[in-house]
């Protein structure tokens, strides 16, 4: 069975190849646009692409000649910009005996919004944090979103409804001293005042952004695998320390409430394949939803640690081999570090 992983120069592309190395029937090829990408030098067999760009007018038929002239029969996306052309492609692919782990391109675009998700799921009464999504632009809309929600009282979390990797989010509150920035918290603290937001995002076209309440317990991140709209495995774990919004270190925990509320979050979209979620716990106590990663999780690897193969078992998904993974198996309270490595060539 041949399979081609894209995204072979993401931070958990090395993982996820190891992962699907474990199948020794698999014969992988691993693509990115980086000529030099680190999977690139850590695949066994040395099979290589460089992918084009996700925006390029080719992309699709680049990636369906090279399939069909390679008889590839799987496709496992990492990167979330070619997520779209394939999720609006997938027909294409599975006409000529392709899989695409990808989900519904519906769906795919709720979950990929941040305000769009959480507005989807206020609509189906799945309970979210407090929220107002602000148009492009609207510093005055901004500014009425911010009364709204309780400011200056309570500070603020603002996030572009669509970006990847922390980009935007800031959270504002002017209790939280420049002292205390400079000496106590990394030069990347998240944490910013309203004069400077203002100074900042007045007269420009920002992006839509979504304004909620802040989140200050606990975060979690899930991975979970979906069949079409059908959950079969949710795993929480909780982020104790992050580096450049990645998890370096965490617990797997079988939380009951997470999990109960992770299945009710995926049950009102059609999504496929290893889907992540990220929550944190409110003021309340109760724990709501800060993203959905339609996509593989760069420390979804971690999941080896109690006993799960989650990108493998995906791809067995794809094969019609039913994976079971009896949850008083998992290996439940396995902590985990992550660590750099190197690759030479």
């Amino acid at each position: 069975m041949k399979v081609l992983m894209t995204g072979a120069g993401a931070p958990g592309g090395p993982g996820v190849l190891r992962c699907l190395q474990e199948d020794k029937s698999l014969v992988i090829t691993v693509a990115d646009r980086n000529p030099n990408a680190t999977c690139k030098y850590l695949n066994k067999n040395g099979a290589f692409w460089t992918i084009p760009d996700a925006k390029s007018a080719d992309f699709i038929d680049s990636v369906l000649a090279y399939c069909i002239g390679n008889g590839i029969q799987i496709i496992f996306p990492l990167v979330t910009l070619e997520l779209f052309q394939f999720a609006k492609h997938k027909n294409l692919f599975k006409e000529h005996g392709i899989h695409v782990i990808v989900s519904d391109f519906k769906y795919l675009n709720i979950a990929n919004n941040k305000s769009a998700l959480v507005k989807h799921l206020s609509e189906k009464n799945i309970m979210t944090p407090d929220f107002r999504i602000v148009p492009s632009g609207d510093f005055d809309q901004l500014i009425s979103a911010f009364q709204a929600l309780g400011y200056p009282e309570c500070p603020i979390c603002i996030k572009p409804s669509i970006s990847n990797g922390s980009r935007g989010v800031r959270i504002i509150d002017d209790s939280v001293k420049k002292f205390d920035l400079l000496f106590l918290h990394k030069p990347n603290s998240l944490y910013m005042t309203f004069d400077e937001m203002c100074s900042i995002l007045r007269g420009t076209s920002f992006p839509e952004m979504l304004l909620t309440e802040v989140l200050p317990g606990p975060e979690f991140t899930i991975d979970t695998i979906n069949n079409n709209g059908k959950v079969k495995l949710i795993l929480p774990r909780i982020r104790t320390r992050t580096s450049g919004g990645i998890s370096v270190e965490g617990t797997f925990i079988k939380h009951q409430e997470i999990i109960e509320y992770s299945h009710a979050v995926l049950a009102t979209m059609n999504l496929h394949g290893p889907i992540g979620l990220q929550v944190k716990q409110a003021v309340d106590g109760h724990f709501k939803i800060l993203e959905i990663n339609p996509r593989i999780q760069g420390t979804s690897v971690a999941a080896l640690g109690v006993g799960v193969n989650l990108p493998l078992a995906c791809v067995h998904q794809e094969l019609g081999r039913e994976f079971e993974v009896k949850i008083n198996e998992i290996k439940w309270n396995t902590h985990f570090i992550r660590y750099w490595q190197e690759v030479f060539y």
